[in-house]
């Protein structure tokens, strides 16, 4: 008798807290009901789920614990492969779009869809960012810096240093004695190449870069957590190193500004910053400083966490695949016979004719899932595949969903970079830097970044994971837990 006691102090309490949840799932839904109206029952299928919460405990415990499939998968499993689910997450009602066709619907419809990203990102990247600019500004911004970031001469230009960073930091892993993070030491690397390009005609002291470094890796940690800004929370640290960040990129911007002033006529730009400092619109007005600041994070976020994450998912999906190894090889070693006697490096030509290597990048973007989503805002009452998004609601296109799609991607879990031979899909199957008018301008530097590391590891070096079977983390990008330690080593040439 008193066993059964205790049984039932134990489970009564249980039973009532799972009730009172299934209550407050029930008065979330019908609130919203209640203020849309008939518009509630146009709505794709789904759940509002808890209150404030929503699904965001779901979406972090697939993307902690994986798999990350299984959030996609549990909408499928219960409302069919509808392609479109209400939700609720990161704090607003969102509706996830997970077929091709919609998401180019969305992403290029910006009379619809403006950017709407989480708060936390939203705030860690900064009103005057790329990312949250209005569509005019947007234009303005992107025409005023094409030329600094992806035009034929300043991918030239740029192809130099991030050759010589490359092979300096390839020769000095392989001389380690012991394992290094090749994920740390990558992205180490990738972001010397864009402070470079950026910032590099300023001397900075490597502890401050250093710690640059660090500021960086905290704000991403940031970017989908709770938006809480106290001690103790992840936001609240992201916040702090967003500013020390942005206070170091001011006193960079602080000391171009005296040196332009000191030197005058005979001060000429050398890098990104102090292209920033000279552009002007056609009115004659140049940036502020806080724009000019934002838009340097922003592009070092990208430049450094893209460039690097993907170099380190090719290598390792090249080590597991050594008939593909060879095939990218005997790629670069024909690109080599070719190059004339006088050539010492690289070319931009060369990098264009790299065709199975460039199939080896896209490979690697879908199959990690580099960008596993993009976010928009709904700014009407709007229309997509005869459902209706309500005004203000939050959109997800859910592109790690669209990699791994069977239809779209056959074997998708399968490392084929031949699969893009030819590759004839669905308009907005493979998107990995955007569509229409907000595509990432530093696409062309990324990848040109990318095939270059990849080129001169390919050629000469290999590497050996300490722990291959180990667990990955999923955010904000797929990575082993050790950050892959591994030993790289020169590989033996032909004549050894």
């Amino acid at each position: 008798m008193e066993l059964m006691i205790n049984w039932l102090l134990l489970i009564v309490p249980f039973v009532g807290f799972v009730l009172g949840f299934g209550v407050l799932k029930r008065l979330n839904n019908l609130y919203y009901a209640l203020k849309l109206g008939k518009k509630w029952d146009e709505l794709p299928p789904g759940d509002l789920s808890w209150p404030l919460i929503g699904s965001t405990l779901s979406f972090l415990k697939y993307f902690t614990f994986g798999p990350p499939e299984r959030f996609i998968g549990e909408f499928s499993r219960r409302y069919g492969k509808v392609g479109m689910y209400k939700t609720h997450i990161f704090g607003k009602p969102t509706i996830i779009v997970c077929k091709p066709e919609l998401c180019r619907q969305v992403l290029t419809d910006e009379a619809k869809f403006i950017p709407g990203y989480p708060t936390t990102m939203k705030t860690l990247f900064g009103k005057k960012s790329l990312h949250a600019v209005t569509k005019e500004e947007h234009r303005k911004l992107r025409r005023l810096i094409t030329t600094p970031i992806s035009s034929h001469a300043a991918l030239e230009m740029y192809i130099d240093h991030i050759e010589r960073t490359v092979i300096s930091g390839l020769e000095e892993w392989s001389s380690m004695e012991k394992p290094l993070e090749l994920l740390t030491t990558i992205k180490q690397l990738t972001f010397k190449v864009i402070w470079n390009i950026f910032m590099g005609s300023t001397p900075i002291k490597s502890t401050s870069i250093r710690e640059m470094e660090t500021f960086n890796d905290d704000i991403v940690l940031g970017f989908f957590t709770m938006p809480i800004n106290f001690p103790g929370f992840s936001f609240h640290k992201a916040l702090l190193a967003r500013k020390g960040l942005h206070e170091i990129l001011q006193s960079i911007l602080d000391e171009k500004r005296t040196v332009k002033k000191s030197k005058g006529e005979n001060w000429e730009a050398k890098d990104m910053m102090d292209l920033l400092m000279e552009v002007r619109d056609e009115d004659g007005e140049g940036f502020d400083d806080e724009t000019i600041t934002e838009m340097i994070f922003s592009m070092l976020f990208g430049g450094q966490e893209t460039s690097a994450f993907t170099s380190m998912w090719a290598v390792l999906f090249l080590t597991d695949n050594p008939h593909i190894f060879q095939k990218a090889k005997e790629e670069q070693e024909d690109i080599i016979k070719r190059r004339a006697s006088t050539q010492t490096g690289v070319s931009l030509s060369e990098i264009k004719q790299m065709k199975f290597l460039s199939q080896v990048i896209d490979e690697t973007l879908g199959l990690s899932s580099i960008a596993f989503a993009t976010f928009r805002e709904a700014t009407v009452d709007a229309e997509i595949n005869g459902k209706i998004i309500p005004k203000g609601w939050k959109v997800i296109l859910w592109l790690r969903e669209l990699y791994m799609d069977e239809k779209l991607h056959p074997s998708p879990l399968q490392f084929n970079p031949s699969r893009w031979d030819n590759f004839i899909g669905s308009p907005g199957a493979f998107t990995p830097f955007g569509l229409g008018v907000r595509m990432c301008p530093g696409r062309d530097l990324a990848r040109i970044e990318i095939s270059i590391f990849l080129h001169y590891f390919i050629l000469n070096y290999k590497v050996e994971r300490l722990n291959p079977e180990c667990q990955l983390n999923y955010l904000p990008i797929s990575y082993p837990t050790d950050k892959c330690l591994a030993r790289v080593m020169k590989a033996p040439s032909k004549t050894d």
